[in-house]
């Protein structure tokens, strides 16, 4: 048998498989996030120096920054800024030698732009910044370069990740524990009803009475109904057992009072009569057999669906294996069905049914009988099978007794199966059995 996860592991994961994928989400777009604030905090703050310095060389026309500039430069968060200064002629102002470059364009109508690049072999985050002033008489546009090496704001970005992967992960950790153990305590009821099931005897097939979540009850109805299925199956077949037993006792003593009758006959002749009293006796008793076991498989739960099958064949097959006995009882067999008409059923089953009918009417038509008929007929999608006699008959009231098993209207031959075995097979058919008294005669009608 395959096996598969438990139950406990299933909803755990079903649960965190989830989540987990929703705290990656929320790490990554955390951590994006943490970067492009870094990034625009770290950027404006260049800009602020960027805009002190052209400050201070205006007042000073390139000479000198004031002291709150440079402390500026030496304490911004970000690490130590650099700064460079050169005339809208091309001559270098203040600062730094040599800033980075970049070549990125600067957008047109704006005086300011950023851009990443390397500054003595290391990267930078710089702001080139344009503003229009006049220094020692020279007037135009002063560029201001500033940069700052990233080192130092990638540390804090990934610092301010990590700490926002380590809250995820503990969140995420402690989830992975509460589901753990709350789904452990939730199905409880489970391992309960399991443990109630594992303390019951084979014997023991009552409906279970105990107390199951809602999602647990459909399971444990379905079990109860399966209880019930099989207690009655058990029952049938007790039933069954003791009815052969009670209904085969009686001609199984019979034959084994005739064998011993044959072995005590005093002549030849009287040896050969209780011979063929026996035979006579050990063929019933084989008919009872056959129709006990032909009742209980009428009965059984049918397993593989029916399939459809010729009417016409089946009524021809049977009138050329009762034509016989027919003849021998002096009655007219007649068989009618319409040609190429076909239907759902299982043709040994209702075969079986059909030929039973048709043997109560030669034992119990009584000696008046001459005709028995056999006629199929159609209507919206539903057969029905009637045979119909001139014998005897049975009377109105008797006809709930008649189809009864093991009960016959008055004395006879036959082991009282014949028109139970019939009804069960109707039933088994989705159909039903019934009879109707005639003047003279008696029409049992099978319907399928």
């Amino acid at each position: 048998m395959n096996t598969a996860f438990s139950l406990r592991i299933r909803l755990t994961l079903i649960i965190l498989i989830p989540l987990l994928l929703i705290c990656v989400l929320v790490a990554v777009w955390a951590a994006s996030d943490a970067k492009s604030r870094a990034s625009d905090r770290f950027d404006r703050s260049l800009l602020s120096i960027a805009l002190a310095i052209s400050r201070d060389v205006a007042v000073s026309g390139g000479d000198a920054l004031s002291p709150e500039t440079n402390a500026l430069l030496r304490s911004t968060s970000g690490g130590p800024v650099f700064y460079h200064v050169y005339a809208p002629d091309g001559v270098f102002v203040t600062g730094y030698a040599t800033p980075p470059v970049t070549s990125e364009r600067r957008e047109s109508g704006t005086n300011q732009f950023y851009f990443d690049g390397r500054h003595q072999s290391r990267d930078v985050r710089a702001l080139r910044f344009t503003d229009a002033m006049q220094i020692d008489g020279l007037t135009g546009d002063f560029t201001f370069t500033v940069w700052q090496d990233t080192s130092l704001r990638n540390a804090i970005v990934r610092d301010l990740s990590w700490r926002t992967f380590t809250v995820m992960a503990s969140i995420l950790v402690a989830v992975a524990l509460i589901v753990w153990f709350g789904v452990r305590l939730g199905l409880r009821p489970l391992v309960s009803l399991e443990d109630a099931i594992s303390r019951r005897s084979p014997d023991d097939l009552t409906p279970i009475r105990r107390a199951v979540p809602v999602e647990a009850s459909g399971i444990v109805a379905k079990l109860n109904g399966l209880l019930s299925q099989v207690t009655s199956t058990m029952k049938t077949k007790d039933d069954f057992i003791s009815d052969a037993a009670h209904q085969l006792r009686n001609p199984i003593a019979g034959i084994l009072a005739m064998s011993g009758a044959v072995k005590s006959a005093s002549t030849l002749e009287d040896a050969h009569q209780r011979s063929e009293d026996l035979g006579v006796a050990a063929k019933r008793a084989s008919d009872l057999a056959n129709n006990l076991l032909t009742y209980e498989r009428a009965r059984a739960e049918r397993v593989e669906p029916f399939t459809a099958q010729s009417i016409y064949e089946l009524l021809d097959a049977l009138d050329a294996e009762m034509q016989t006995a027919c003849q021998a009882a002096g009655v007219t067999l007649e068989t009618r069905a319409p040609l190429g008409s076909t239907a759902v059923f299982d043709p040994t089953m209702l075969k079986e049914a059909l030929l039973n009918l048709i043997d109560n009417a030669l034992l119990h038509g009584g000696p008046q009988l001459s005709e028995i008929t056999l006629a199929a007929t159609q209507s919206d999608g539903v057969t029905t099978f009637c045979v119909t006699d001139n014998g005897v008959g049975i009377a109105d009231n008797l006809h709930s007794v008649a189809v009864e098993r093991f009960k016959q209207v008055k004395p006879a031959d036959g082991s009282g199966l014949g028109l139970a075995i019939a009804k069960a097979v109707a039933e088994q058919h989705g159909g039903r059995l019934s009879l109707q008294s005639l003047n003279p005669g008696l029409c049992v009608a099978l319907v399928i």
